[in-house]
């Protein structure tokens, strides 16, 4: 059975039975009708997806691979903050008339920063490292910029990427991990919408540098289910996993500029009935 959903049940069950309420506390997130959207919520969670044993892609319910791809590659590859250029609409409830979602996400990756190398967004800079100096400790990304946040539309949840490469005993090509840091995560929603988006990143790069994948460490520092999500969580996690699919990369493309959500598939991906109409805190 797939690993990413027995993951995602162990995580499910200890949130359940080991979180902490916010019930009755001031928080921001609210319904629709202007209720206040309570969670149960753990601090510190960790989980480790090795992305040479599978894909980690739940079966639980379907996750839209394209989907996710496009929103990472809006992101990282577009640098983009403008959901005209997205082909989801999951970020319609944050952007201003003109589509734009403010100094947020992709803004901050196209920004570029001078380095003793030159002049670099923060995507080319991760690139030029995992070329020129692998084995650097400072590969990383951040955008939770303090001076920009009153002009972003949405804090950044997912903020920041590192990113370690390996030597693996007995094999030439080099191993490239990463770790995701997210500061918040509605786990219902989003849980593995962001490992899918970020395992297929990794994927990408690695093939772009040549290089073989290896981990991907995800940090949640406010997992969280929030109190209209519960009934669908318990019912999502009795369900019985199904074997994790076969993920495919188009392994003609090279440069990461040249990916789209074409050059990514599953092959066998079955899984059980989607989860329909699912209320989304604001």
């Amino acid at each position: 059975m797939s690993k990413a959903d027995e993951i995602f049940i162990r995580m499910c069950e200890d949130i359940l039975e080991n979180g902490t309420s916010t019930e009755g506390e001031k928080v921001r997130p609210h319904w629709p009708d202007g209720e206040p959207a309570y969670t149960i919520k753990k601090f510190g969670v960790v989980n480790r997806y090795d992305l040479r044993e599978e894909f980690p892609i739940m079966t639980l319910r379907r996750t839209a691979l394209k989907s996710a791809t496009d929103e990472v590659l809006w992101i990282w590859q577009k640098k983009s903050n403008n959901i005209h250029e997205l082909g989801s609409h999951i970020w319609d409830e944050w952007a201003d008339e003109d589509g734009s979602i403010g100094k947020a996400y992709g803004y901050q990756l196209g920004i570029k920063h001078q380095y003793k190398e030159g002049m670099m967004d923060q995507v080319d800079r991760v690139i030029y490292d995992l070329k020129n100096q692998p084995f650097s400790r400072r590969i990383m990304t951040n955008i939770y910029v303090h001076q920009d946040l009153h002009e972003m539309n949405l804090y950044p949840c997912a903020y920041s990427m590192t990113f370690n490469v390996t030597q693996r005993k007995g094999e030439d090509r080099l191993t490239l991990n990463a770790i995701l840091n997210q500061r918040s995560q509605d786990v219902l929603t989003a849980n593995n919408w962001n490992v899918v988006q970020y395992a297929v990143l990794v994927h990408m790069l690695a093939q772009t540098v040549d290089m073989n994948v290896g981990e991907l460490v995800h940090v949640i520092a406010d997992a969280h289910i929030y109190d209209r999500h519960i009934p669908l969580i318990r019912e999502l996690i009795t369900r019985r996993p199904y074997p994790a699919p076969t993920f495919r990369l188009n392994p003609e493309v090279k440069d990461f500029y040249a990916f789209t959500k074409e050059d990514v598939s599953v092959e066998n991906y079955v899984t059980w009935p989607q989860i329909t109409n699912i209320p989304v805190a604001i």
